[in-house]
């Protein structure tokens, strides 16, 4: 049950998060302007599955040789630093 659980919070966050990002948006544009759908959804496909592998690897590296805490607090900071670049327009 766990695994469900875990695959359901899983998927409706990164599917929440990907909603209106710049990777859809340029996606959309790409396929507006390329005839092959079919490649753009391959190319765009296989981009986000590779980045996932390399996030779950890396993550569970990560998670191996520090405290959760300090994964959470980095993950908070890192969040923080981001959405004041984001406001100030320097990202």
């Amino acid at each position: 049950m766990l695994i469900w659980k875990t695959f359901v919070t899983t998927f409706t966050l990164v599917f929440l998060a990907e909603l209106g990002d710049k990777t859809q948006l340029s996606t959309m544009l790409l396929a507006a302007h390329n005839e092959s759908y079919l490649s753009v959804f391959l190319g765009a496909a296989l981009a986000l599955i590779l980045n996932t592998i390399i996030g779950v690897y890396l993550g569970s590296v990560i998670s191996k040789s520090l405290p959760m805490h300090y994964i959470h607090l980095g993950g908070g900071i890192a969040f923080i630093i981001i959405g004041i670049l984001l406001i100030t327009q320097k990202f």
